[in-house]
């Protein structure tokens, strides 16, 4: 039988989708195959709307080894398990005369530990908890998650977390999981055949493409110990988050609650003397941070020096100490050795490497009102980790709709630890960018408005222009704004105003509500706005007229106040180069694309991108971050952004009332009110 194409079974995936092919979609399902051939890498960036999913799943299933699809966010994982995969599968299986088989893995923490479930913690702070399992009813909302958790343990086949809806707390769910190194080991545990998280290990080891998440990921990279299966090929979806997330897993952390949990732990295993020991650096290690002042240590202050030695030496003593005594009069006694084994050695770790110090990391003081304060220790860069561990021995396809800024692919490319594109050397990872664009017509479907009158925005100064601004351009648009804060306290001042100055237009807040629940709000309702930061500047996939307003309050760049930020930008500049555009500025056009990327999400969609902060278009640097956006059709002129703004909200309207309430779809059914509703944004190009 002759090998089907790959034009043949793209064609066949996306039929099987109820999809339309699309060039960008060939182009990059023809480069990832390309790549996997002959062994290289792959920068791809897909816009909104590409089918990049599919662009990549289909050469990776035709290729026949396994490979790994490393993602960001739980929605995508959902979507590629239960959605994408069994259809393409599905679809492929006549062609390749083969069914691919695949599976999720994730980090053991995920999954519910039945060890945990049924013996109960070992008795800690937490003592007595599980005895709520035993009441009738319990009152407490703890209690009821507890019982819950118990019930759903009967009837999940994957122990997943992420499987329990709705969900429960964080704190709860630490009642009934463990991490790795809690874990007993499914050998010595009792219910190790039955493993939630063993089980998982085993379907990815059987299957041939394995939907695992960044952290996972950079777990494997960095402790050397091997989580994932081996395979021949990794994409990584969601590529824009990546430095990031491994960022955040190469991040260590130490608090008094932390150090004083260890000391509680181990104090039922050792010896006094141990464990006096470490109760006195405990008590040295808290006294210091009661004191302790937010912000970044550039040099380890003395005290705080002989304070982290005293607590790693005597984590050092306590670990030998618990290794060499055993306890029969402990319940579970493994359970609770793990348990403090896995505390002392948490401690242990970043007092030694805060400790020993070391030109690559960042160190600094954080402070909670809630929690108080923590000392943090993460790597200046983790460029050189990714080369070294995630360019080898396999191909590797980084996809994203936002990839590249300024107008190549070179920034996020040196994040990654590569050399410029074309960089020729034996140890230079060889790799090519492609942009295969968006089915979308940008120009026409929306407007990137600059409000250039606006003061400049300084520093948590008041802004009343920028909110009279805002309440013009909601007014306009009929309500139907999706509002992206560089803080929570602007998005919170804001929302507080406008509530008072628009009550017709209800105004939705980040931390009112659960995000899911919010954004199910904003969609089902177009006179509402929804107001935010961080996680709704990539969060939010709202297609039709309910989002036809992206409003950014000002160029999100990093607090000069970061300590890991501002610690890059030196060293980048001490290099020689611009430590201001390499990081700040990267930084702020990553977020700047995924904010103006909320805006059209199908083909149907009109409305505005507006950037309240008049450094868009004046300063230098604004060409650079306009380069990373879509490419919307430009203007600074206020009126003409309002009229486009009520035109489009018109034909939104009239929709509405027609009970014609399209999401933008492929099937645009209504080619005039398209027509009229194109006119809103295409007067604007008219008039200037």
């Amino acid at each position: 039988m002759t090998k089907p194409s790959l034009p043949e079974l793209l064609h066949a995936a996306v039929a099987s989708v109820g999809g339309t092919e699309r060039p960008g979609q060939v182009t990059m399902a023809e480069s990832v195959a390309e790549a996997i051939d002959d062994g290289s890498h792959l920068l791809v960036q897909a816009g909104t709307g590409t089918g990049k999913s599919l662009g990549y799943l289909v050469p990776a299933l035709a290729h026949g080894e396994r490979v790994v699809v490393a993602t960001a966010t739980l929605a995508l994982q959902r979507q590629l398990v239960e959605r994408d995969l069994p259809r393409t599968v599905d679809a492929l299986h006549p062609l390749l005369r083969r069914r691919p088989e695949f599976a999720m893995l994730k980090g053991r923490s995920n999954y519910l530990c039945l060890h945990r479930l049924h013996e109960g913690m070992p008795q800690d702070e937490e003592e007595g908890l599980f005895d709520q399992f035993e009441a009738a009813a319990p009152t407490s909302k703890l209690g009821q998650d507890l019982l819950r958790l118990r019930d759903w343990s009967q009837e999940t086949e994957t122990g997943d977390r992420d499987g329990l809806t709705p969900g429960v707390s964080d704190r709860a769910w630490a009642q009934v999981s463990v991490s790795s190194r809690e874990c007993l080991g499914a050998t010595k545990c009792a219910y190790g055949a039955e493993c939630f998280a063993e089980m998982a290990r085993e379907r990815a080891k059987l299957a041939e493409v394995v939907v695992t998440n960044h952290a996972l990921l950079a777990i494997d990279a960095i402790e050397g110990a091997p989580v994932l299966p081996p395979h021949e090929v990794l994409i990584v979806d969601e590529a824009h988050e990546l430095v990031s997330r491994v960022t955040g897993v190469a991040t260590g952390e130490l608090t008094p609650g932390q150090v004083n949990r260890a000391v509680r732990r181990a104090a039922k295993l050792v010896n006094e003397k141990a464990a006096d020991q470490l109760q006195t650096a405990a008590e040295g290690f808290e006294r210091l941070m009661e004191l302790a002042l937010p912000g970044r240590l550039e040099e380890i202050p003395e005290d705080l020096g002989y304070a982290l030695m005293a607590l790693r030496d005597a984590s050092r003593t306590v670990i030998s100490a618990i290794g060499a005594t055993r306890d029969k009069s402990v319940q579970d006694e493994d359970a609770v050795r793990k348990q403090a084994l896995a505390s002392v050695e948490s401690v242990h770790d970043v007092a030694e490497r805060v400790a020993n110090g070391s030109e690559w990391d960042v160190v600094w003081y954080e402070r909670h009102d809630r929690f108080g304060a923590s000392l943090r220790v993460a790597p200046m860069s983790v460029s050189g980790l990714l080369r070294e561990k995630l360019f080898t021995d396999r191909s590797v396809v980084l996809a994203s709709a936002t990839l590249k800024l300024g107008g190549d692919f070179n920034g996020v490319g040196a994040s990654l630890g590569l050399a410029p594109e074309g960089t020729e050397g034996d140890d230079v990872p060889q790799w090519k960018g492609i942009d295969v664009g968006s089915p979308f017509d940008y120009p026409r479907q929306g407007i990137l408005y600059v409000a250039k009158h606006l003061a400049r925005p300084a520093r948590d100064g008041d802004r009343g222009d920028m909110l009279d601004e805002l309440t013009e351009l909601i007014q306009s648009a009929g309500g139907r704004t999706l509002g992206l804060f560089s803080s929570m306290r602007a998005a919170q001042l804001a929302a507080e105003e406008l509530r008072s100055r628009i009550p017709e237009f209800p105004i939705l807040l980040q931390g009112e509500e659960t995000l899911g629940e919010l954004i199910k709000n904003f969609a089902a309702d177009p006179r509402t706005c929804l107001f935010g930061t961080l996680s709704l500047w990539q969060g939010v996939d709202v297609p039709g007229p309910s989002c036809q307003l992206v409003v950014m309050d000002k160029i999100p760049f990093p607090r000069p106040d970061d300590p890991l930020m501002s610690a890059r930008q030196k060293a980048v500049e001490e290099n020689g180069g611009n430590g201001f555009m390499a990081v700040a500025a990267t930084h702020a056009a990553l977020l700047m694309a995924q904010g103006a990327g909320r805006l059209v999400r199908a083909s149907g969609d009109r409305g505005v991108v507006a950037v309240l902060d008049q450094r868009l278009a004046t300063a230098r640097y604004g060409s650079y971050l306009k380069a990373s956006l879509p490419d919307f059709w430009y203007t600074t002129d206020r009126n003409q952004v309002r009229r486009s703004l009520a035109a489009i909200d018109a034909v939104a309207k009239q929709a509405e009332a027609a009970g014609d309430v399209r999401t933008g779809t492929e099937n645009d059914a209504d080619a005039d009110a398209d027509a009229d509703a194109d006119a809103g944004v295409e007067s604007a190009t008219e008039s200037e």
